[in-house]
């Protein structure tokens, strides 16, 4: 209810539709909740919390909301569907019990964040949707920098919010802080040139056997963050920082609302320019 929040919130901001989608696995736990015991009752159940769901978020968003009913993989329907339908993105609620948590976040989400083409936005904490006014965008040498902040552009420029750059010094090696001042400048100007509200700065890891998971989760905390965009894959052995356990911490972790991108460009891309 919470994911449902803020994309009511959002389709607002973009003038778009809201599709509910569940999932109904060929085994699903979830059935024997129910008193009926053949999965006619229990999908007219579904489609009847769907449509009351669906008619409640027209009233709320005052734009349309369509139910949907899947059934297979839960990860592997919530992508086909997303990429069925052109979604802008997939929104998802992480919270719940600490075990269903744990559960959801490990074999669902995670899985639907590191296949999904569509930017998948994982919620876990604040119930209200206050908008996004700051947006937390990390960092580190990867060809792919260029487009994660031309999607952090983006979004600044539907919600009017401000882009918070950081990247964190995880070595005293200056040919690599060298690279990434070099890196933060050419990010700097590409702003500056999009006429879009942001800050820039250098920080130094707290407490490296924290990890990196934790270093950006508290600079969002600082800057007072409503959305971290975060890249899942990157072709750089510089550092792991958005892959496996860092962008498990990230996703599990933060109470503010994390954005996950899967890179699409090829090329080489760490130039900065407006075209």
């Amino acid at each position: 209810m919470i994911a449902l929040n803020h994309a009511e919130e959002m389709s607002k901001a973009f003038k778009g539709e809201i599709y509910l989608l569940h999932v109904s696995e060929e085994q699903s736990l979830i059935s024997s909740i129910f008193s009926h015991a053949d999965g006619d009752k229990f999908n007219e159940e579904i489609w009847k919390k769907l449509n009351e769901l669906a008619q409640e978020s027209e009233k709320r968003s005052n734009g349309k909301t369509s139910p949907l009913v899947a059934r297979g993989k839960i990860y592997e329907e919530i992508v086909d569907t997303a990429e069925l339908i052109g979604a802008t993105f997939i929104i998802m609620g992480t919270n719940g019990t600490e075990g269903i948590r744990k559960r959801f976040i490990g074999s669902n989400a995670l899985r639907v964040v590191r296949e999904s083409r569509i930017p998948v936005i994982t919620i876990k904490g604040q119930p209200i949707f206050k908008g996004i006014s700051s947006i937390v965008l990390p960092l580190d040498l990867s060809k792919e920098t260029r487009e994660k902040v031309n999607k952090a552009i983006e979004l600044s420029r539907y919600f009017n919010a401000t882009i918070h750059v950081f990247s964190i010094f995880l070595t005293d090696k200056e040919e690599v802080v060298s690279k990434l001042q070099l890196q933060m400048a050419q990010v700097k100007s590409f702003l500056t040139k999009a006429k879009v509200d942001h800050t820039v700065e250098m920080i130094t890891a707290n407490d490296k056997n924290e990890g990196l998971g934790h270093e950006v989760i508290s600079y969002a905390k600082q800057v007072n963050g409503d959305l971290i965009m975060i890249m899942t894959q990157q072709e750089t052995n510089f550092t792991e920082m958005f892959i496996g356990s860092a962008a498990q911490e990230i996703i599990s972790s933060s109470e503010v609302p994390v954005c996950s991108i899967i890179p699409t460009v090829k090329r080489d891309t760490t130039t900065f320019s407006p075209y």
